[in-house]
């Protein structure tokens, strides 16, 4: 187990790398910030001295170099906007992002697998064939127009739930925290269940398909006629052996929700990482945007590490694959 870690952690240091000098070669052709930083009315020498302070007026393989030894050292430069760390911004608004996140999977876990595996041993069921035309409109309505849609019905027509931001919030651990205040719950309900909707519809599915399968194997059966009970079968024995599939597609998943989070987060105006990327976008803040998306690909990477490494647990037999390689 350890060599495949090892083998992983240098992969993961060769993906960085590229997709480091991907980004910040791709970033650096779009557009001009001095145009934005700039008051229109600002005479030359303004301009020159705010390229020179930014460091635009060398070659973008000469930042990149620069770029990338200050990286080495923890420094992912500084916003041209807000005049900080891009680390510090993007770490102050992770705890907000990863919050929505892991509450989206939690909901589309808690509900996805319990009517997955429904649908899975009575397929033939009126209630299934509902659970599975849920799932398909959860695959095809746009997230924005659901998130629109959330708002509309339960924040102005019923006046349930608030609509924007993150509401009250509270320390854990040094980390501000919304869902441990009912105002926080409140705020937290709609983006994250806009944010799962496609992950629940997606769960429903595998969860369907891994227990119609693991209903026919050989071990269910003789589980059935030792006398053992449906509920003991279907939590134990069926469960068990249909997760294998789901963690692993749940944890690429949370990647990319996290990643991809800046839709629901831009509705919602949730104070997350996806919002800072927007505005930062909008703004041109270079130094933000790769940062951004260097930490997003670390956590990619993380994340598939922790996957692989459950997986292992689930199933022995990736340990003896290892072990063998």
């Amino acid at each position: 187990m350890s060599v495949f870690i090892i083998r992983r952690l240098l992969q993961a240091l060769v993906v960085i790398f590229l997709m480091s000098l991907i980004v910040f070669a791709g970033i650096n052709i779009v557009g001009d910030p001095v145009d934005l930083l700039i008051s229109p009315e600002a005479d030359q020498a303004e301009i020159e001295a705010t390229i020179r302070r930014l460091g635009l007026d060398r070659p973008w393989h000469e930042q990149y170099g620069y770029f990338l030894l200050n990286a080495f050292k923890g420094d992912l430069g500084n916003s041209f906007i807000f005049a900080e760390p891009a680390l510090k911004l993007i770490l102050q608004r992770m705890p907000a992002t990863l919050e929505l996140a892991f509450a989206a999977m939690l909901i589309a876990v808690v509900f996805g697998i319990p009517l997955g595996m429904y649908a899975g041993l009575k397929p033939d069921s009126t209630t299934s064939k509902t659970i599975m035309a849920g799932s398909i409109l959860g695959f095809s309505l746009p997230t924005f127009w659901v998130g629109l849609m959330l708002i509309m019905v339960f924040a102005v027509m019923l006046g349930w739930l608030p609509s924007t931001g993150r509401g009250d919030t509270t320390e854990l651990l040094g980390i501000q925290v919304s869902f441990l205040t009912w105002d926080g719950i409140q705020h937290l309900i709609l983006p994250a269940f806009n944010l799962a909707l496609f992950k629940m519809s997606l769960v429903i599915r595998l969860a369907r398909a891994g227990t119609k399968e693991v209903a026919l194997q050989d071990y269910i059966k003789f589980a059935r006629a030792k006398g053992l009970s449906s509920r003991r079968v279907v939590l134990v024995h069926v469960a068990k052996n249909i997760m294998i599939p789901v963690v692993t597609v749940l944890g690429l998943e949370l990647g990319g929700v996290i990643a991809f989070a800046v839709v629901t987060e831009t509705v919602f105006a949730w104070p997350g990482m996806g919002k800072l990327l927007i505005d930062s976008i909008q703004l041109l803040d270079r130094p933000v945007v790769v940062a951004y998306l260097l930490i997003t690909v670390f956590m990619f990477i993380l994340i598939n590490l922790v996957v692989d490494i459950l997986y292992s647990i689930l199933d022995p037999r990736v340990r003896l694959k290892d072990v063998k390689a």
